[in-house]
């Protein structure tokens, strides 16, 4: 496995799909169609917001974005959704999304989106991205490491305690759940 920053060239498209897979069931009825939703996500992705992990054939098995003040792995505009959305539909659609956005803190390196493509689960590779994570957490001269994750996810939710995360906060998100499919989110932050 190779970790590095950045996207594979011409796996664009796989990175996307990678997102999709993994934050999909949440955003469905927000970016879907799926065809659609890819369509947008590899348009707005920002190369220089994520870390890679590629098998020995150089093929993209996971991915791990993170956001600054700069931007975010996935980010887009207002206008990028109206280009596939239309204006109406960018309009609900940025609505609700802003609802969910989390804030770029300057006290904690803030992870963006981490995802495994299904055949390379449970093989180390979500631990790899995290420790690159780390790395660049570090080298940016941040305290500690923090991501989000929602409470229907117990699977990742123990990952992350395995590896020395601590849950410092829960937020309930009301009545989007019923958009979003979770109940809440949990903020765990490690040092780095």
């Amino acid at each position: 496995m190779i970790i590095a920053p950045g996207i594979p060239a011409g796996q664009t498209e796989q990175a996307a799909a990678l997102y999709w897979d993994a934050f999909g069931p949440k955003l469905g009825r927000v970016l879907g169609p799926a065809p659609r939703a890819l369509h947008f996500i590899t348009g707005v992705i920002d190369p220089s917001h994520v870390i890679s992990a590629t098998n020995e054939a150089g093929l993209l098995i996971g991915i791990a974005g993170f956001k600054t003040h700069r931007g975010a792995f996935v980010g887009g505009t207002l206008r990028d959704l109206a280009r596939h959305y239309g204006w109406p539909g960018a309009l609900w659609r940025s609505a609700l999304l802003s609802l969910l956005s989390r804030d770029t803190e300057n006290l904690n390196f803030l992870t963006d989106g981490l995802a495994v493509a299904a055949p390379a689960r449970s093989q180390g590779v979500g631990t790899a991205l995290l420790d690159a994570l780390t790395i660049e957490a570090r080298s940016r001269n941040y305290p500690a490491l923090r991501l989000d994750v929602v409470d229907n996810n117990p699977r990742a939710r123990a990952l992350y305690a395995r590896l020395g995360f601590i849950e410092t906060k829960s937020t309930q998100i009301g009545p989007l759940r019923h958009i979003f499919h979770f109940r809440r989110t949990i903020t765990m932050v490690r040092p780095v």
